[in-house]
């Protein structure tokens, strides 16, 4: 790939992005457009984020384009985003016209064209391009998607502009006719024409968020003929379009099969971090990671405390030296118990001070009275005498050898230092560690944890019948009993999250898209079951794709059961609790899991794919399932193209401790039953041999391994 010759600098005018950087989107969404479609062409050497003023604008612009800058201050390519629309503070194409030397209307016109392809409210912008000395300007939407599929429209042919703009002989650049200029483009007139011809945007390879860098190509108006391979080609992949008809769908998924391996690194890659909050240290805290270290907010104990049950007593010591103590040697003898001290809060004698010779009754916890330096345990002791009404101790006799300065006692901060780190951050609370606890006794009353995400599941398929209502009618034809969605919802609850349940929706892509919206602005994930493969019905693809403006990071994995699972992301924008000078809204990635229809599929892959994003989002440092070796207690046979999630119980051997995996029987992916039972998914590599007994695979593990024979 060439080495970058020309440069590009973004303007962003967003009076909200100026105030707060954090919130800009489509400042990076063009940066992803030059890197992942420019061919190796581009530099972006500047971008900078204006308000909606016109001298801001207008300033920004005249320092770019002057000519008296020094070489590696040009730029060949100027594109700004945001303030092309009606508002009243949308006046960027007017500030950009004036500057303009030069109009080019036909870059504008490849815009509106290719987005007119994707809605029919592309005629709400205004759009205008040009040249200004030697440098393009070009402006975009102020939306990530709009922009990035502006900018895709056209940065196939800014090239060829942009070294004529800068001054080559346009006699030698046009040299090899129309279609040199073409290839080196990578477009082509044909298919330009096919894809306009038939009113359908997959020609255009907009990809609706499909731009991230795993190598599936970025040609514009490239239709495929050709059969698909699993291996990517130039053209930009996109999902069917469902105005198109069934007679113009792909006959093969235009996704590339990737592996399991690679399917969970992008997951890792495109998963959004975790987001902290604040919570009270109670026992709603369980199953939270901590977000930074825990540092306690007082000494424990607070003060000198018994540990026993006896008498708080003043023993002579001797030292040699500031560190070191002689044992004190036998203590023994008659004392007059002169106070009681009890674990009691505001407990007056234990204020008293205690002097040699006397003795204090004292209870486990109890703080020492003042002067006592140790504890005799209640069984080294007598009673000898008891208060004229006899329901009190009045002396006592002790005989305990070896008796040392401290025994017994439990000094000031001696389990826990103020100011000492108590937890550290990545941490996780549990119900069975004490961690809660432990936080209480450190006088810990807030924490700052990784906030866990809250899960919805929709249903999809005009098949399914609602699992709540309709049990006692009889199923028509066709009908099937929703049974994904009540598994799923236990399955993220087992694993501690939140679930917010999402009904059914129709394969229809109105009602589709209204349900996916709603679920984007109450959950965290999206997990939908069913419309991933390649019927006319299927539209979850598209739907994310092409209305939704996400990115399918992977549409296929190489898994049995499980390939059509899809990986998406979409970009939302969600209001803030903030001061009025700052911005009311921030955007905010959404994972979406398409996992396939078939019980068991939906939830191999559930566990495979989801539960990982799932941890990371949580701030989890271990994701997904724990995965130990074992050995199969039969032969079992493989898939020869694919390797399997088998479905199996693993149980460890009473005799030799072995773990042992037996299947839970037939593994089709619509075979509910495969599931009842097993507590672990067996990682089976694809081979036409079986595997005989006694082989070692791992296992995944799903639940807690059985006690076997």
């Amino acid at each position: 790939m060439p080495a970058p010759v020309l440069r590009a600098a973004i303007l962003v005018v967003s009076t909200t992005a100026s105030k707060d950087p954090s919130t800009d989107a489509a400042g990076p969404a063009l940066q992803s457009v030059f890197e992942t479609d420019g061919d190796g062409k581009w530099s972006v050497t500047a971008t900078q984020i204006v308000s909606d003023d016109e001298e801001q604008i207008k300033t920004q612009i005249l320092a770019w384009t002057d000519p008296k800058n020094k070489v590696d201050e040009q730029v060949n390519l100027i594109v700004t985003t945001g303030g092309t629309g009606f508002a009243i503070s949308d006046i960027t194409p007017e500030v950009v016209a004036a500057l303009i030397e030069k109009p080019a209307p036909g870059l504008v016109h490849g815009m509106l064209a290719a987005s007119l392809q994707v809605t029919p409210f592309s005629v709400m912008s205004r759009p205008v391009a040009g040249m200004r000395g030697r440098t393009i300007l070009v402006t975009l939407p102020g939306s990530p998607k709009g922009a990035k599929e502006n900018l895709q429209a056209i940065i196939k042919m800014l090239p060829h502009a942009c070294v004529l703009a800068a001054g080559m002989d346009s006699r030698a650049l046009h040299s090899g006719g129309v279609k040199k200029l073409e290839k080196e483009a990578g477009v082509s007139a044909a298919a330009h024409t096919h894809s306009h011809a038939h009113g359908h945007s997959h020609g255009h390879g907009h990809g609706h968020g499909h731009g991230h860098s795993h190598g599936h190509g970025h040609g514009h108006g490239l239709v495929r003929h050709e059969t698909p391979s699993d291996t990517p080609s130039t053209s930009r992949l996109v999902s069917n379009d469902p105005s198109l008809g069934p007679t113009r769908r792909n006959r093969a998924s235009p996704f590339p099969m990737i592996s399991v391996d690679e399917a969970l690194g992008r997951i890792e890659e495109f998963t959004p971090d975790h987001r902290r909050v604040e919570k009270p240290v109670d026992e709603e805290l369980v199953g939270h990671v901590l977000a930074e270290d825990v540092y306690a907010a007082e000494d424990v104990p607070a003060f000198r405390a018994s540990i026993v049950d006896g008498y708080a007593v003043v023993v002579p010591t001797t030292k040699d030296s500031q560190d070191t103590k002689e044992p004190s040697g036998t203590f023994s003898g008659i004392f007059p118990v002169v106070a009681v001290s009890h674990a009691e809060p505001g407990d007056e004698e234990a204020a008293r001070v205690l002097s040699a010779g006397e003795i204090a009754r004292i209870t486990t916890g109890a703080p020492l009275p003042i002067g006592a330096n140790a504890v005799v345990m209640v069984e080294s002791t007598t009673l000898v005498s008891k208060t004229d009404d006899g329901t009190e101790e009045k002396e006592i006799e002790i005989r305990a050898a070896n008796v040392h300065d401290g025994d017994n006692v439990r000094e000031i901060g001696s389990d826990v230092r103020k100011g000492q780190i108590v937890m550290r951050k990545g941490d996780k609370i549990t119900a069975v560690g004490g961690e809660v606890g432990l936080l209480i006794s450190a006088g810990v009353q807030r924490v700052l944890v990784c906030r866990r995400p809250v899960v919805g599941v929709l249903s999809t398929g005009n098949e399914i019948v609602d699992h709540r209502t309709g049990l006692s009618d009889r199923l028509r034809l066709g009908q099937v009993r929703d049974t994904n969605r009540p598994t799923l919802l236990l399955a993220a609850k087992e694993w501690g999250f939140e679930t917010v349940d999402l009904g059914v929706a129709e394969d229809q892509p109105g009602e589709l898209e209204q349900h996916l919206r709603d679920a984007l602005r109450r959950v965290d994930v999206v997990v939908t079951t069913g419309g991933v493969s390649m019927g006319e019905l299927d539209l979850l693809k598209p739907t994310i794709e092409r209305t939704l403006g996400g990115t399918i990071h992977f549409g296929r994995v190489s898994m049995k059961p499980g390939k059509p699972t899809t990986f998406a992301t979409v970009t939302v924008k969600e209001a803030v609790t903030a001061a009025p000078e700052a911005p009311a809204t921030e955007r905010n990635v959404r994972p979406i899991f398409a996992l396939p229809g078939n019980p068991a599929s939906a939830l191999v892959t559930f566990h495979l794919f989801v539960l990982p994003a799932l941890h990371k989002m949580a701030g989890e440092s271990t994701r997904g399932l724990s995965k130990v070796p074992v050995a199969l207690s039969h032969d079992y046979v493989l898939d020869k193209e694919r390797p399997e999630y088998h479905r199996a119980v693993v149980s460890v051997g009473a005799q030799d401790g072995v773990l042992r995996a037996t299947s839970t029987g037939g593994q089709r992916s619509s075979k509910v039953g495969s599931m009842h039972t097993a507590n672990a998914l067996l990682c089976m590599p694809a081979g036409a041999a079986p595997l005989k007994a006694g082989a070692k695979v791992d296992a995944l593990l799903m639940g807690s391994i059985r006690s076997g024979q």
